[in-house]
């Protein structure tokens, strides 16, 4: 079995498999959906981007009965990047059944909000462990109709001290559950995890021997100034790069750097507001930004189509972390590489790690060169709560503002604001012309970012 025509899916949910042209299982799916699908508890092993998303959205939306208005399955994340990304595949698998609610609940967002979209009970949550148990103790959240519990990146909530957190929420919910654990790697806290939450379940593992066939790894020695390693790296190639420090206040000095240095760099770690979180996030992806220098939490849920590059500024605490670290290249079988810069300070925790070959740094010495996004962002403000659809903003951009669609890359809307990539060379044009002309028959604020 491995397409998903041979699934017993519902009508609408194959409907949702062909629209988003999904025709071959990958392993993961192949191995997992069978047995969800026949309500059995499975703990899955496969790496990033192998599809574990997809696996567990599909099972869960089998179940559902939309036609009762009651939570029917809880989604948990490490992060809240990671919450809104599964919780836009559930909804693109969810399209074609109508009337289906599902809620993002995280940490680090205003509760009022989430207390007025809770008075009436949605389907699906997904969200992080301390808001979903703050939800739960409350009241405002009902977990007695659970059917289906997903702990996705169950490894790293661990990591993140969640543990207890997901003990108490499993005492608050349906004793009568279906249980996912879908997890990157499987140390013996997973293991732990599994036997108190899961009754019998189906071990999926999924080698990562795929890994080394689309991702090249390179253990580099960085002899003096790290960041013009960095540099000198990063400059042989402008394409997108997502680099990892250990420490917060390092993905600024980095980020810094490499801007004054002339690339489109940006940091992203734990500190920041939620509104510039989602503003360096949306840059990256429609490629206004070159370099995202990020900590590890910072960027779970991270998912870039066509990542070229990942490198490891400080050398990961260990090896699952590093696995993590190089899994965000090299996705869908696209060829990847990962880079880790090496100090002799580093050498010890790299032979911790495994057998690697250390080389030298072959790059020429950094310049001061512009090596800028091909693209620049433009805000508009407004969004989903005004009914602003992409498609309004692509169309006043290639109707009154005469640009070719092919200058529009990547827009984003979210509840009150909008962005959209332009092509750099013209996006002063396309500012000048949004702000001249309408959207939707409104004049709207549009402004540059960054």
């Amino acid at each position: 079995m491995t397409t998903f025509n041979a699934l017993a899916l519902r009508p609408e949910l194959t409907a949702s498999v062909e629209a988003l042209g999904y025709t071959e299982m990958t392993p993961v799916q192949e191995h997992s959906v069978p047995p969800i699908l026949l309500g059995r508890d499975v703990i899955a092993q496969a790496r990033t981007g192998s599809g574990k998303t997809a696996a567990f959205g599909l099972g869960l939306l089998q179940s559902l009965d939309e036609s009762t208005i009651r939570l029917q399955a809880l989604v948990l994340c490490p992060t809240r990047e990671l919450a809104d990304q599964v919780s836009k595949s559930i909804r693109k698998l969810a399209a074609n059944i109508p009337n289906v609610k599902l809620l993002t609940l995280c940490g680090g967002m205003p509760l009022g909000p989430q207390l007025a979209s809770l008075e009436h009970d949605p389907h699906i949550v997904v969200g992080t462990p301390g808001r979903i148990q703050e939800h739960l103790k409350k009241g405002s959240l009902h977990g007695g109709g659970i059917k289906v519990l997903v702990l996705d990146e169950a490894d790293r909530m661990l990591d993140m001290g969640f543990g207890e957190a997901i003990d108490d929420i499993v005492g608050r919910i349906s004793k009568h559950h279906q249980t996912l654990l879908f997890s990157a790697t499987y140390p013996d806290e997973i293991r732990q995890q599994s036997k108190r939450l899961q009754k019998n379940p189906v071990e999926v593992t999924i080698e990562s021997a795929p890994l080394e066939t689309t991702i090249s790894q390179r253990f580099v020695s960085v002899d003096g100034d790290k960041v013009d390693a960095l540099a000198r790296v990063l400059g042989v190639d402008s394409q997108s790069a997502l680099v990892f420090c250990n420490m917060r206040k390092d993905t600024e000095v980095v980020a810094e750097a490499l801007d004054k240095l002339g690339f489109s760099a940006l940091a992203l770690h734990g500190d920041l507001e939620q509104r510039d979180r989602d503003e360096v996030l949306v840059r990256f992806a429609n490629r206004s930004c070159n370099v995202l220098v990020a900590t590890d939490v910072a960027a779970r849920g991270l998912d870039i189509v066509g990542l070229p590059l990942v490198v490891s500024y400080d050398v990961a605490h260990d090896a699952d972390t590093h696995t993590h670290r190089i899994g965000r290249t090299g996705r869908a079988g696209e060829a990847g590489l990962a880079i880790t810069l090496v100090t002799s300070r580093e050498n010890a925790k790299v032979k911790a790690m495994g057998d690697f070959e250390m080389e030298p740094l072959r790059a020429a010495p950094a310049k001061k060169r512009l090596q800028l996004a091909p693209m620049k962002t433009l805000v508009v403000d407004s969004g989903r709560k005004e009914k602003v659809r992409p498609g309004d903003i692509l169309g006043a951009l290639t109707g009154d503002a005469g640009l070719p669609a092919t200058a529009v890359g990547k827009i984003d809307v979210f509840a009150t604001r909008s962005y959209v990539a332009i092509q750099r060379d013209v996006a002063n044009k396309a500012l000048e012309r949004l702000r001249a002309g309408k959207i939707k028959g409104r004049n709207l604020r549009v402004r540059p970012l960054g």
